[in-house]
């Protein structure tokens, strides 16, 4: 990827903190740049590696290296994704050594999954990429403003369950 396209979509959605403490609206934006980039620094690393993984081929890696065995369906169950869409994605990782399948012993119509060595290698580092980008991040703030920020976000999340 150009360091000119980096670039740009490191800056998509920029809000300035100045703007974000006037409005619900704006708390909501920079909540989203804030994850954003992220998600950008968390993934550059994979970009940037051997593995050039998506956001999304990343979560099926990780929902299989944290339910080994389960199948596509399940897989679908639990993301509310399109089958179809899952399946070209977990065929993709499965090319790529990421994804390891075996038939299932009750069912042979049906594939257990699971991360390949390289795939849980892969799911490590995003891991540990996210723990020192968490690190990063939270840099200045002292554990009462830690805790703070977590409790005010949790109030955030839980007036949106309420609406689900």
């Amino acid at each position: 990827m150009s360091s000119i396209m980096r670039k740009q979509v490191d800056n998509v959605n920029h809000v300035g903190t100045a703007r974000a403490a006037a409005s619900g609206d704006t708390v909501m934006e920079l909540i989203h740049v804030v994850m954003h980039q992220f998600r950008s620094l968390q993934y550059q690393s994979l970009r940037d590696g051997a593995h050039d993984l998506t956001h999304m081929e990343s979560k099926v890696v990780g929902f299989f290296s944290r339910h080994p065995g389960a199948t596509l369906s399940e897989l679908a169950a639990h993301s509310g994704r399109d089958k179809a869409q899952l399946a070209k994605l977990v065929k993709g990782l499965r090319e790529r050594g990421l994804l390891d399948a075996e038939a299932d012993a009750d069912d042979r119509r049906s594939v257990c999954l699971r991360p390949s060595a390289a795939g849980q290698a892969v799911h490590k580092a995003l891991h540990a990429q996210a723990r020192a980008l968490s690190v990063s991040a939270m840099e200045g703030l002292d554990a009462a403003e830690q805790a703070q920020l977590a409790a005010l976000l949790g109030r955030v999340k839980a007036n949106l369950d309420r609406l689900e």
